[in-house]
Order: C-alpha cells, then sequence, then structure tokens
C-alpha cells in the first residue's frame, strides 16, 4: 500500500544571487515561501519541478519540499526547510538584513 502524497513546494536556489526561491502558482520565482503554490497532487508536482527543472537560466538545484498550508500561506515542515525561509546565515545579509527572520 503507497503512503498519501504529502502537499509540497517547489524549491530551488537562485542562479546570480544563490538565495532561496519558491515556484508560485503564475510561474514566478519568489524568495517568500507563504507565496509558493502548494502543491497537494503528486502528478501536479512532478509537472511543476519537471518545469522548474527547465528553468536552468533563472535557478538551480530544484526539488519538492514537504509543506503544509498555514495562516498566512505554505508553511515548511521540516528543520532543514524553515532553516531555508530564513536566508544566508552570516548575518547581516539577505533575509536577515531586511527583517524577515
Amino acid at each position: 500500500m503507497s503512503r498519501a502524497f504529502t502537499p509540497k513546494v517547489v524549491t530551488a536556489n537562485a542562479l546570480i544571487e544563490g538565495d532561496v526561491v519558491y515556484l508560485t502558482a503564475d510561474d514566478r520565482w519568489t524568495r517568500d515561501h507563504a507565496e509558493a503554490e502548494l502543491i497537494e497532487d503528486e502528478a501536479h508536482a512532478q509537472l511543476r519541478l519537471l518545469r522548474a527543472d527547465r528553468q536552468r537560466d533563472i535557478v538551480v538545484g530544484a526539488y519538492l519540499a514537504d509543506a503544509r498550508q498555514g495562516a498566512g500561506g505554505p508553511e515548511p515542515v521540516h528543520f532543514r526547510e524553515a532553516f531555508r525561509t530564513r536566508g544566508p546565515s552570516n548575518y547581516p545579509h539577505g533575509k536577515q538584513e531586511a527583517g524577515h527572520v
């Protein structure tokens, strides 16, 4: 018996800046996890990942990350993904400098 599909978001790193980015439902890349498309269907998730993989001039290392619906949009499920939402750990750069901690 197969396990139920866990909702996902497509995440990658921006090619030039290296920032963590997320694919939105309208095919934009955003640095805000809450704007990411929460994908609840496995086949759709695979299609979205293929779309991300074809954008090698914009992002690298695209993959599907577990997420759940939160009050303000998708939220990370695992520590690693929660950590990635905070940006570089070499404070005060990136998201941490902008006050998104």
